[in-house]
């Protein structure tokens, strides 16, 4: 097939062939069932299929075979086959499509802070209506429920490109910034941070008036923006944490307490360190990428964390293999591997039941370890983490950047030049501080080394816990930042949703680890501090 098929799915369904529009089939459900395989690019039992679209008592497979004839008349050319199907299976090769959707996960996963501006405005510019528009097949409930939360996924994806324009051209060129942020009021008018987003740009551009128009006009779509009066906003924003300058930090501050380390061995015979500090009940944090338990201690990226959750628990942490003060001279990485890590340490500092939280890596391990030890987990909390690493159901180029990057380390990591090393550390705190980078640059450099930074790069693009969520007792808290450049929050959102009960919070902020400094982290400290004590 020709590179020139073109499948719109932001807006109503169009497939356009080297630029000519084709007929779509008559049969909404052949078209729904187009969508369903374009944005779920795996193999699917036809069984389920038949589920999804043709809950009816005559011959659902028979109407199953006969849409799919009809999308291989319209897809399919003689040098490519893009419905791939046998008896029992059927599945989309995306190889030769142009997919909308496609292209706009690919952006946010690859970075919008690291994708031009051009690039990102021919993007935003495909945002035209309701993704979807048209699909909806009130007699199929398993359906719609899918379609409502693509729908969420991609709207919030929109979202993150507006916004990360807007914030590229609030100095530049203002009249752009308002014309994207008024783009994401319409495609998120019943999200109130999207019109208060608008509302105090205006205001700190001189702009009250407008400001006072688009709060009325936001009224009409949510009745909580009441609350949010214009002198309210005026006075916030007077409030609001100034930019901070780039400044040497100064010697820390004698305000954590000293952490006693200790080392336990995995079954493997792998060396572990762990310590912990703090006084009242034990909570447990997982590994994460990457830690050393001496150098965390006094980083400005993590210190603020552990001062105030020693201040109210006995923090447990430790260094997971090949990297900190654990042994790195180690081959084997492995989901089993972190998990017997943690295994190894919660049984040698004596404890029984913990609540348990995850921070990106970790949330993974966390829910691996919570179904395996049901009995030991009181409660589960989730930051910035994923169920799937990055090989797993993601697009091809997302891949091929993954088996790119764990190549690079091999060379890269080690090396006195930190360009290498700074590509995490703006895809990890993009809004820190030049010191807060030099720090978190550092970490890195001292942590692990190049062959372990990339054997532990692999694993993780291997994991995959989803069959797993449903099985968490747990209670669970997953939080998840809204402009996250590591993890999207569609991960998250992936989290939350498999885990029975599980309480979903999003917060307002583009790093994947919260700085002192950022707006978000009050409240995720408000909301875990609550949630764990919540009897």
């Amino acid at each position: 097939m020709s590179p020139g098929l073109h499948i719109r799915l932001l807006g109503e369904m169009e497939l356009r062939r080297n630029g000519e529009v084709l007929p779509l089939p008559q049969s909404k459900k052949t078209r729904a069932l187009l969508a369903f395989l374009v944005l779920e690019p795996r193999e699917h039992r036809r069984e389920r299929l038949c589920e999804l679209l043709w809950q009816v008592p005559d011959d659902p497979r028979g109407a199953l075979r006969w849409s799919l004839s009809k999308l291989r008349g319209i897809c399919d050319e003689a040098e490519a086959k893009c419905i791939v199907a046998d008896r029992e299976h059927v599945r989309l090769d995306r190889t030769h499509l142009i997919i909308d959707a496609a292209a706009l996960e690919d952006a946010v996963n690859r970075g919008l802070n690291l994708i031009p501006v051009g690039e990102l405005e021919t993007i935003a510019e495909t945002f035209v209506s309701e993704p979807l528009e048209g699909l909806t097949l009130s007699g199929q409930p398993e359906f719609e429920a899918w379609r409502f939360a693509q729908i969420d996924t991609i709207r919030n994806w929109q979202g993150m490109v507006l916004r990360e324009l807007a914030q590229r051209m609030a100095d530049s060129d203002t009249e752009r910034a308002v014309h994207h942020l008024r783009k994401w009021t319409e495609i998120d008018r019943f999200n109130a941070d999207t019109h208060l987003a608008l509302i105090r740009f205006l205001i700190s551009n001189d702009r009250p008036t407008e400001a006072k128009t688009h709060a009325a006009i936001a009224h009409t779509f949510l009745d909580s923006i009441d609350a949010y009066d214009i002198d309210a906003f005026e006075a916030a924003l007077e409030a609001r944490p100034k930019p901070r300058k780039v400044e040497p930090r100064p010697a820390p501050r004698p305000d954590l307490p000293p952490q006693d380390i200790h080392f336990c061995q995995a079954p493997d015979g792998v060396q572990i360190a762990y310590a912990a500090c703090g006084t009242g009940p034990p909570l447990v944090k997982t590994a994460n990428w990457l830690n050393h338990l001496e150098f965390d201690w006094e980083s400005p990226v993590w210190r603020h964390v552990f001062k105030a959750l020693t201040d109210e628990f006995t923090l447990v942490r430790y260094d997971s293999r090949g990297n900190g003060l654990s042994d790195w001279d180690t081959d084997e990485f492995s989901l089993d591997t972190m998990v017997a890590d943690l295994e190894a340490v919660v049984d040698a500092a004596g404890l029984d039941k913990f609540p348990l939280l995850g921070i990106s890596q970790g949330c993974a391990v966390s829910v691996e370890f919570a179904v395996r030890h049901p009995e030991r987990v009181t409660k589960l909390i989730l930051f910035g983490g994923y169920a799937r690493g990055w090989r797993i159901g993601s697009p091809q180029s997302i891949i091929d950047g993954g088996e790119a990057m764990t190549t690079l380390m091999r060379q890269g990591w080690g090396q006195d030049n930190p360009v290498f090393r700074q590509m995490f550390t703006s895809l990890f705190i993009p809004s820190g501080t030049a010191e807060e980078y030099d720090s978190f640059n550092e970490l890195q450099r001292m942590t692990t080394s190049p062959k372990s930074a990339a054997r532990l790069m692999d694993a993780l693009g291997n994991v995959d816990v989803r069959h797993r969520l449903a099985d968490v007792v747990a209670p669970t808290l997953v939080i998840h930042n809204r402009g996250d450049q590591r993890v999207a929050m569609s991960r998250g959102r992936e989290l939350a949703a498999g885990i029975p009960g599980a309480k979903f919070i999003s917060l307002e902020s583009d790093n994947h680890l919260l700085l002192e400094h950022d707006p978000a982290w009050p409240r995720f400290l408000d909301e875990v501090l609550a949630f764990l004590k919540d009897d």
